[in-house]
């Protein structure tokens, strides 16, 4: 079984600055790739990734719903997006048993791509903050 020691080790393999929030528990803080914050959690046998993108709006949800569905169909390489709460979330998870470095940095580049690949797209789906209007 791979420890919290050994997926430690994997982050800084990466090269991305990382924290560890509580045993178990990491953020990653990748923001060269414009991606910022994915959550890693190992709760034995499973090691999780996640990324909080937006809150889901409260217009064009059913539009952004259907949108979601297809690029999980078509164009996912790992993990899916998902709704948590009122966010849209991308996740993935990986049995942590025989994890091997390969497969852990495999999971932190597909979701790392897909944010890159599909926020902007998605945000197209959000109302912009009052803020931005002006």
């Amino acid at each position: 079984m791979i420890t919290n020691g050994q997926i430690e080790a994997y982050l800084i393999d990466t090269g991305v600055p990382f924290e560890e929030v509580k045993e178990g528990f990491w953020l990653i803080h990748n923001e060269n790739d414009d991606v910022d914050n994915i959550v890693v959690v190992h709760t034995a046998p499973v090691i999780t990734f996640r990324v909080k993108l937006m809150d889901a709006p409260t217009e064009k949800r059913l539009e952004l719903f259907e949108h979601l569905l297809k690029l999980n169909a078509t164009s996912m390489v790992a993990g899916a997006y998902g709704l948590e709460d009122s966010a849209v979330v991308l996740v993935d998870s990986l049995q942590s048993e025989n994890l091997d470095y390969n497969e852990f940095q495999a999971s932190v580049d597909a979701i790392t791509f897909a944010v890159r690949e599909h926020y902007q797209e998605l945000r197209t789906f959000a109302p912009l903050p009052k803020s931005e209007e002006n």
